[in-house]
C-alpha cells in the first residue's frame, strides 16, 4: 500500500531551496507518523478483536475520537467501544485501546517537556519544541507545567515512606560487606525562591560528591544533587538516603556530611549511615567572623581597650580552626564583657559597639551550638580533606538559581517549585531517562 505524505515543488534550484526546509520536514514526519500510527493501532484492533477464550469476533457498540499527542504532532485516532464476549462473566462494554494508551501524550514527548521545562521556563519550552518539531497548537506552558507536575509527583509518589532510622543490620553484618567505594562528601546548603504571592521561602539543595569507583579505570569523581522545599516536602530525608545509595553507598563507607550548623539541615542528615561523620563548614564560621572583623575596623579609636580586637578575633579564628573550641570561646566571651562594660561607662549610647557586641553573643551561641561538629580543620586541610562547602555552591547555582532567578519576575509555590526541582535535579543527575525506562520499558534503549 502507497501513501502520500508530502509534495513539493521547486523552481530554480539555489542554495535557499536545497533540500527540504524545517516546514516541509515537519509536514513529512507528521503525514508519515500518522500513516504509522493508523497502521500500528488498526493491526493492534485486528489482533485483539476475537475473544481470546472462545474466539467469537467482539461486537462494536460504537466508537470516539482521541487525539494522540507525540513528537511530530497531534494525531487524530478512531478508539472503538466493544462489547464483552458472552463467555465473559465481567459483560458490559471496554475500550481496547485503554490499555495501549493509558495516557494521551506519548512517553517521548512527556519526557522532552518534563527534560527541557526544567531548564528553561515553561514557555520557552513550548518555542523550542514549536521551533524543531510539528507541534500542535494543544500544546502550551500550562501543558507543559501540569505534565512536569504529574511526572515529578509519580517519581514522588514512588519513594519509600519516610523513617527516623535508615541505618540497617549491625557491626558484624556490616563487617562482611565487600570493599566500598571510595568515600562520600556530602555538602547541604540553603537558597531562597520568590513566593508567588509575597515574599520567599526556602529551598534546601546538596551535592554528593564520590571519590572513586573501585571498578573503573582512574580516580574519577562523580557527584549528584538533589533539593527540595522545606515548607512542603513531608519526607526530607527520603530523597538525600535514595541519591546516597545510587551512587553505591554502604553501611561501611565513610560519608562526611557538611553544613552551615542550621537546624533545618542539622536534622536531616543524621541516621543515614553508620559511618557518618557530621562537620560544622568552616567557611560559615569564617564568613561570621570576617563580619566582625569588619565591624572591628569601625570601632572609636579613642577607646583604648578595644584597639587590640582585631587580633583578638585573629586568635579566636586560630583557636576555633585548630578545633580549640573552648578557648577560642573564651576568647570571644572576654571580648563581649569588654564590649558590655565600655557601654556602661560609656556617656553617649554607640551603636556600632552595640551591634557588634549583638554579633559576638550571637557568634558564642552558634559555636556553642554546633560544638561537637567541629573538628581540626587546620589538620583536614593539611591532609587534603575538604573543610568547607564551597561544593555546594556552585550547586545551589546550577540548581536554583539557573532556573528560579529574580530577573525572569516569576512567584512561585511551595508545591510547583519542589516538583520542578525533583525534575531538575533529575535531569543534572542524568537520571530522567531511567525513571522513564522504569514506567515505559521499551523507552529508549539504554546503550
Amino acid at each position: 500500500m502507497v501513501y502520500e505524505v508530502g509534495s513539493f515543488e521547486r523552481g530554480a534550484l539555489n542554495f535557499e531551496t536545497l533540500g527540504l526546509s524545517l516546514e516541509e520536514g515537519k509536514t513529512v514526519l507528521n503525514a508519515l507518523q500518522a500513516v504509522l500510527v493508523e497502521q500500528q493501532i488498526s493491526q493492534q484492533l485486528e489482533g485483539v478483536r476475537p475473544c481470546p477464550e472462545c474466539g467469537i469476533q467482539r461486537r462494536t457498540k460504537g466508537h470516539h475520537h482521541v487525539l494522540l499527542h507525540t513528537v511530530y504532532g497531534d494525531i487524530p485516532v478512531n478508539s472503538p467501544r466493544w462489547w464483552r464476549c458472552a463467555c465473559d462473566v465481567q459483560g458490559g462494554t471496554f475500550s481496547p485501546l485503554s490499555s495501549l494508551m493509558p495516557e494521551n501524550t506519548t512517553p517521548e514527548l512527556l519526557f522532552l517537556q518534563t527534560k527541557w521545562a526544567s531548564m528553561v521556563s515553561y514557555g520557552a519550552t513550548v518555542n523550542l519544541l514549536r521551533d524543531v518539531l510539528p507541534m500542535g497548537k494543544t500544546l502550551n506552558a500550562e501543558t507543559v507545567r501540569k505534565h512536569v507536575h504529574q511526572v515529578a509527583q509519580r517519581a514522588e509518589d514512588a519513594l519509600g515512606a519516610e523513617q527516623a532510622f535508615f541505618v540497617e543490620g549491625c557491626q558484624q553484618d556490616w563487617d562482611t560487606l565487600p570493599m566500598p567505594d571510595g568515600p562520600l562528601t556530602v555538602g547541604i546548603d540553603g537558597g531562597f525562591v520568590r513566593a508567588r504571592r509575597k515574599g520567599w521561602f526556602e529551598v534546601i539543595t546538596g551535592k554528593s560528591i564520590l571519590a572513586f569507583q573501585r571498578d573503573q579505570i582512574g580516580n574519577q569523581q562523580s557527584s549528584k544533587t538533589f533539593a527540595f522545599v522545606t515548607t512542603h516536602d513531608q519526607k526530607p530525608r527520603r530523597p538525600l538516603f535514595e541519591m546516597l545509595r545510587s551512587q553505591g553507598m554502604q553501611e561501611n563507607q565513610k560519608v562526611t556530611f557538611m553544613s552551615d550548623g542550621g537546624d533545618n539541615v542539622r536534622n536531616l542528615q543524621l541516621y543515614l549511615s553508620p559511618n557518618a561523620e557530621h562537620v560544622l563548614d568552616w567557611f560559615h564560621v569564617t564568613m561570621r567572623l570576617t563580619v566582625l572583623g569588619q565591624m572591628a575596623r569601625g570601632l572609636p579609636g579613642e577607646i583604648e581597650e578595644l584597639n587590640d580586637v582585631p587580633e583578638r578575633l585573629e586568635r579566636a579564628k586560630h583557636h576555633l580552626w585548630h578545633n580549640h573550641v573552648n578557648q577560642g570561646c573564651e576568647e570571644l566571651s572576654d571580648l563581649e564583657m569588654d564590649l558590655s562594660s565600655t557601654l556602661d561607662r560609656s556617656q553617649v549610647d554607640l551603636a556600632c559597639i552595640r551591634k557588634m557586641q549583638k554579633y559576638v553573643t550571637e557568634m558564642i551561641g552558634y559555636i556553642g551550638n554546633n560544638k561537637v561538629y567541629m573538628v581540626n580543620y587546620g589538620e583536614r586541610y593539611r591532609a587534603g580533606e575538604r573543610v568547607s562547602t564551597g561544593f555546594v555552591e556552585s550547586a545551589v547555582n546550577q540548581v536554583i538559581s539557573k532556573r528560579f532567578v529574580k530577573k525572569q519576575l516569576m512567584g512561585w509555590t511551595p508545591r510547583g517549585a519542589h516538583l520542578l526541582l525533583q525534575i531538575r535535579t533529575r535531569v543534572l543527575n542524568n537520571e530522567l531517562e531511567d525513571l522513564f525506562r522504569q514506567w515505559y520499558p521499551d523507552f529508549r534503549k539504554a546503550a
